[in-house]
């Protein structure tokens, strides 16, 4: 039976040993993942090189994405409380920027394929993906991305996304791809605006791409929508007035519910004559921070669930929706092979059988001198086996590639990943030695049915477990849980409100 290779094995083990210190639960549910893959290998979903594990982040990831100079730099030095990011009016930083904490005084910055090579982070292997845009882009993976590390206790535990200018980059291939990654992997994701472009209308291919094509996701209520730099307003004092014409922008995109958060930063903010429209827009902006904070320190439990449920959807989507699929498709491939058997196999065998009959009939020459002995019937008749064998594997064969080329390029409910999957399960089903008369998948046997119905068991059996740690119905039971989670979640919540207005006296 195939398995994983000595580096998948090694970097699994290496994931179990960084969250062993983190959180028990989380071990175990990588356990659940390796059970996975290895019903997956035997169908053939997943090569020895992969693992679901690696498609999922196990850390808090939030990424911040928006216009160039809509303030997502300087958003994330406020909430760090360092100054990692450089900031401007004008496009500042072109690449994908993933922050995490160290315990180094000193900040760093490391090239892309500190990310590509590491499955702890969401860009693993993203040099593959870049080279499906074009063959040399992967090359130029350090020109996309890039890691720093910073001693801010913020990111303690979690890990932030700075993204380049988006209209900035709206004709490059890659970063799109690069931006619908993260989208995929975030668990909270900020898409920061900019108070001071007026006129919304005109960035409707950048609305369209962060709004449009969000609000229809499943995971729609990740997204947080904001207005930075608010100040702007206060010259004129029309804050509704620019509000509601960025909300009648984005409405048009869909996005006809949910809250629109509106900030500014004092620290970078223009003198505002006006006491009171000074006050009221940095109560404004004090409050939307502090909600925006709150959700941010949600994340860290919201994690927990996202894990699980990613291990639960993976096991559905298997025994739903890619086995069978995989069923189809080797039905299809009967059927051609039927048919194509029948328009160039039968005539063959038609008329090997009519010259065999031809010779008997008439006591033909080489008739007689095939049949004369043993020997000389196996040199007759091996060629003609190994002739009708020879178009039989290549009618399998034929038939197997046309058919792999009918799975949708952008499937969207299937994923380019399980899209790939499916593709390699295919071939792996339809080999020379496959049989057309079993439809059933290679490895779909009672041992894989019985590997996904005890992962969805374990699935339900964490969400109790994590249940039980954030919950109490009862009123009966005592704190049991995680101290730290549960207490930067409250601190988080009641502090920011009270630090940003420390900010603005």
């Amino acid at each position: 039976m195939p398995g994983p290779n000595r580096q998948v094995k090694q970097r699994l083990s290496d994931l179990e040993s960084h969250l062993k210190n983190e959180n028990q639960l989380l071990v175990e549910v990588v356990k659940s993942f390796r059970s996975l893959d290895r019903v997956a290998y035997r169908l053939g979903l997943l090569k020895t090189s992969q693992s679901f594990a690696f498609h999922v982040p196990w850390w808090p990831m939030i990424s911040i994405l928006g216009t160039f100079s809509a303030g997502k730099s300087s958003f994330i030095n406020r909430y760090i409380g360092i100054k990692l990011q450089e900031s401007g009016t004008q496009a500042v930083d072109d690449k994908f920027t993933v922050m995490c904490y160290s315990k180094d005084k000193e900040s760093r910055s490391l090239p892309g394929i500190a990310l590509d090579a590491d499955p702890r982070f969401p860009f693993y292997k993203m040099r593959e993906e870049l080279n499906k845009v074009s063959q040399s882009e992967g090359a130029r993976i350090d020109s996309y991305l890039q890691l720093k590390t910073c001693p801010s206790e913020q990111l303690k535990g979690q890990i932030l996304i700075d993204s380049p200018g988006f209209d900035a980059d709206a004709q490059r291939t890659a970063t799109l791809r690069i931006t619908d990654h993260i989208m995929n992997m975030s668990d909270l994701v900020l898409v920061l605006f900019d108070a001071r472009r007026p006129e919304p209308g005109a960035m409707r291919d950048t609305l369209q791409h962060l709004v449009g094509e969000t609000v229809s996701r499943s995971d729609a209520n990740k997204f947080l929508y904001i207005l930075n730099q608010i100040d702007t307003t206060a010259k004129e004092d029309n804050l509704e007035e620019v509000v509601g014409a960025w909300q009648r922008a984005i409405a048009e995109k869909g996005l006809t519910a949910g809250k629109f958060y509106t900030i500014f930063n004092p620290e970078q903010a223009r003198p505002i004559e006006d006491e009171k429209v000074r006050e009221r827009l940095e109560a404004k902006s004090n409050t939307d921070m502090a909600d925006i904070y709150a959700r941010i320190a949600q994340v860290k439990v919201e994690r927990f669930y996202r894990i699980i449920a990613n291990l639960e959807r993976t096991a559905h989507q298997i025994e739903d929706e890619l086995v069978p699929r995989l069923i189809e498709l080797k039905k299809k491939w009967r059927k051609g092979i039927a048919w194509r058997s029948a328009l160039f196999l039968l005539p063959l065998v038609g008329a090997t059988a009519a010259a065999i009959i031809y010779g008997h009939l008439y006591n033909t020459p080489w008739w007689t001198w095939a049949i004369s002995s043993w020997q000389t019937g196996l040199i007759v008749g091996l060629p003609i086996v190994a002739i009708l064998l020879w178009v039989y594997a290549q009618i399998k064969k034929r038939t197997s590639v046309k058919i792999s080329k009918t799975i949708p390029v952008n499937a969207s409910d299937l994923g380019a990943e399980r899209r790939e999957g499916m593709i390699n399960a295919f071939k792996h089903n339809t080999g020379i030695w496959n049989s057309v008369f079993n439809t059933s998948p290679v490895g779909w046997g009672w041992r894989s049915k019985r590997a996904l119905r005890q992962v969805l068991g374990n699935a339900d059996r964490y969400v109790q477990e994590l249940n039980n740690t954030y919950t109490d119905p009862s009123g009966q039971q005592k704190s049991s849980a995680s101290p730290t989670d549960e207490t930067e979640i409250r601190e988080r919540a009641e502090t920011a409100k009270s630090t940003e207005e420390t900010k603005t006296i």
